[in-house]
Parts: C-alpha cells; structure tokens; sequence
C-alpha cells in the first residue's frame, strides 16, 4: 500500500481551558475524500486549521506526504504551503474586496516566485467554469457560487496534492452547491487530488466522500463508508 497523503494521530487542540479537539487521528490517501462530519463545535473546523497550520495544535502529530508538520518552523512550513491549500466556508471572506479576481488567482502564483501570464489566469478560471472575462471584475460583482470557483482556482494555482475543503457549500443557495461539488468531484478525478472535507450536512456527505470520520465533543465516534448506489446531482 502507498504512503498516506495526510496522516493525524493524537491531534489535540485547546481554546483556554477547552479542549477542542481530543486526540484525534485519522489518515487519507492520495485521491480519497475523508469527512469530518458532526455538529457545530464538535471540533471539525479546528481540525482543518490544526493539520493546515494555521493553529497550531496543543498535541500529537500531522505528516503530510510523509513530513512532519508540527515540527517545522514558519519559515520551513513555506515551501510547503502550495500543495496543502485550504478553500474556506465564506466565499467572500476568502477574497479581498480591492483585488481583481485576476490578481487574487494570480497571486499564489507570485508568491512562489512565478511570474504568472494571462493566459495561465485564464487557463485557472476557465477550468473552474469561468469565462476568463471574470477576472476584470472584483468579488462585490460575482455571486458567492462563482467566488468560491475563484477560491478554488486560487488553490489550483499552487498545484496541490491536499484540498482542506471547510464548509465550502454551506454558504452557498442550494441551487449552485451541486455544481460546485460536481466541479470539486472532477478535479479530484482528474489530478488526484485528497480531500480533507469539513462538512456538518450528513446528505451531502453521504454523496461526496469515500469516508467519513464522526466528531462529538472533540473526539472521534464512529468512522463509516457511504454506500454510493447515488451519484450527486448534476
């Protein structure tokens, strides 16, 4: 068997004198979808920020592609940002309102040292399902469906191996979260993507993961693999 794309083991997160996330651990593969699922507060989203180091955890251990995470400094964790890329629950939130959608694609690019082309924008925003027209426009001009296909191109940018996927359809009219999963369900086909996805609705789970990992309180219940005798819509 491969190595695991992302291993958690023991991962204990502490807000004060709360204990957030409770020795947590969990594994996935390199293209496999793995769901936190639970209710709000149950410790899902402090999960996601613990293995993106973006919080760092109180306790146990993260490997990404076989590395340790919890160990490296800020400067270290670096290089490796590109391939962990996280996609938020708020799709605006996620991008600055000044930016043109063109600059806010472009700008992971930059941030590795590239010097990133129209065409290459383009490229991104087309493959997301956006008329490469878009990226004149700033995120007040776009609906929250089309700014979370922006948020998701910009995580392309960086060629990732991980999408922490928190929340990314709660936000959204339910008219538009099938065409964004169907969209996320097809990048993960055709690059091989991982996906850690943090999500509270047990349908949409149902639909979109391999696995799902249940959290109460912190801690780990149950883990459960969907029957897929139905497909999401398209």
């Amino acid at each position: 068997m491969s190595e695991p794309l992302l291993e958690v083991r023991d991962l204990v997160v502490r807000h004060g004198a709360t204990t957030a996330v409770d020795h947590v651990s969990f594994s996935l593969a390199p293209g496999e979808t793995l769901a936190l699922n639970g209710p709000s507060g149950c410790g899902k989203s402090s999960t996601a920020l613990a293995v993106l180091q973006l919080r760092r955890p109180d306790g146990g251990q993260v490997r990404f592609e076989g590395r340790e995470l919890t160990t490296l400094t800020e400067r270290e964790l670096r290089p490796l940002r590109p391939r962990l890329q996280p996609v938020f629950q708020d799709p605006y939130g996620s991008l600055s309102p000044r930016q043109r959608i063109r600059d806010a694609v472009a700008e992971p690019l930059r941030l590795r040292g590239r010097r990133p082309t129209p065409g290459q924008v383009a490229a991104l925003l087309e493959r997301v399902g956006l008329d490469p027209s878009y990226g004149d426009r700033r995120p007040r001009e776009l609906s929250g469906g089309q700014c979370q296909r922006v948020g998701i191109a910009r995580a392309l940018a960086g060629e990732p191996r991980l999408l922490v996927l928190d929340e990314p359809v709660s936000a959204l009219d339910p008219s538009v979260r099938a065409g964004v999963l169907n969209l996320l369900a097809d990048l993960r086909d055709e690059r091989g993507l991982g996906y850690l996805f943090i999500c509270h609705d047990r349908d949409v789970v149902r639909h979109f993961a391999d696995r799902v990992v249940e959290l109460r309180e912190g801690r780990v219940t149950s883990e459960w693999r969907p029957r897929r005798s139905a497909a999401a819509p398209r």
